[in-house]
């Protein structure tokens, strides 16, 4: 029997790109389904991420003219990571399988029969990994680079060149439901779980219409939310820096009085204001650093929920469908009775 697909699509003011990458997912749906790798019950799922555009209006419309578009929608906007959680955890219990892509269309589509077929061979998550970088700027190309290597240094399990475009088995969900950070890096949470798992090359394109939500200062968030939220390697660095620093400043006091007592003291403004300087910065930046460990200690322990979904497509027609329903079930309305005429006698 084949697997139930769900496609699910983050989306965030994507109403100038929507229209036209939507017929793209739904004829690579088409090809999978007639091809008999996945199911007819399978479905295109779409999750706005509380856009302020028409992402919403066009999303309900896809649904209302094809009934395997779907879609849910964030009561606020929340991040990337979270629209893609919840978008999975929504097809966590409908689908066998789910590929997470976003609506772009930078992500090559085409690649999805390559995960479908690796996960026919046994693969419980299977990773789509960009093949090459040239058309990515230098600056991009070589921060990316440096990223995913620090990363690997500090001990965090990541694919290198993997985004969020990934295929994952409803067993892998399951457990992955247990995971309940609020603070989520889901490239590096996902190999964490274990299971089997593989790695499809693709090559991305240029966006097809739009521009990129993701500017600089969201890219330092996730960053930082990566290393932060994995590791602790940065506590531990801070502390060989402290002990590094510390040495040197037993060695430094151990000179200061050898050279008092032979009688060689000379005053030294910039020496003095130079050590001072660069203590006071490695102070700061500890500081810097303690203090986003225990913010993200702080969110943790607050335990708030990580999406909250207000709207799903179809809800209108099922609340008109209700009224309707409960309309044809009140009694009958009672005849107004015609006033007895008063006898006086």
């Amino acid at each position: 029997m084949s697997p139930i697909l769900y496609i699910v699509i983050p989306c965030y003011n994507e109403e100038e790109v929507l229209p036209l990458t939507s017929g793209m997912f739904l004829e690579e749906l088409e090809l999978l389904t007639g091809s008999g790798r996945i199911s007819a019950d399978s479905r295109i799922l779409f999750v706005d991420d509380g856009s302020r555009d028409r992402t919403w209006q066009i999303i309900s419309g896809l649904a209302r003219k094809d009934h395997r578009f779907t879609g849910i929608r964030q009561s606020r906007n929340r991040g990337h990571q979270n629209a893609v959680l919840a978008g999975l955890m929504e097809a966590k219990d409908r689908a066998d399988i789910t590929i997470s892509i976003d609506c772009d269309g930078q992500d090559d589509i085409h690649a999805m029969e390559a995960m479908v077929d690796a996960w026919y061979d046994g693969c419980e998550i299977v990773y789509g990994v960009r093949s090459r970088r040239e058309k990515d700027s230098f600056f991009k190309r070589t921060t990316a680079r440096s990223y995913y290597r620090l990363l690997k240094s500090m001990g965090v399990e990541v694919v290198y060149d993997h985004a969020d475009y990934r295929l994952v088995s409803s067993r892998v969900l399951q457990e992955f439901e247990g995971f309940r950070e609020v603070n989520l890096f889901l490239r590096g949470m996902f190999p964490l779980v274990g299971f089997r798992s593989t790695s499809v090359p693709y090559e991305r394109q240029e966006r097809l219409a739009g521009r990129s939500h993701y500017s600089l200062s969201r890219m330092l968030g996730l960053a930082f939310d990566g290393i932060t939220s994995l590791s602790i390697a940065p506590i531990r660095l801070i502390t060989g820096i402290g002990l590094t620093v510390s040495m040197i400043s037993f060695i430094g006091i151990i000179w200061a009085i050898v050279v008092f007592i032979l009688g060689r003291t000379v005053p030294g403004w910039a020496s003095m204001t130079c050590i001072f300087c660069f203590i006071g910065g490695i102070q700061l930046i500890s500081l810097g650093v303690l203090g986003e460990y225990i913010g993200k200690i702080y969110m943790e322990t607050k335990a708030r929920p990580r999406y909250i979904i207000s709207d799903r497509t179809g809800q209108e027609r099922e609340r008109n469908g209700r009224r309707d329903r409960s309309e044809d079930a009140l009694p009958p309305p009672v005849p107004e009775l015609k006033k007895r005429p008063e006898n006086h006698g």
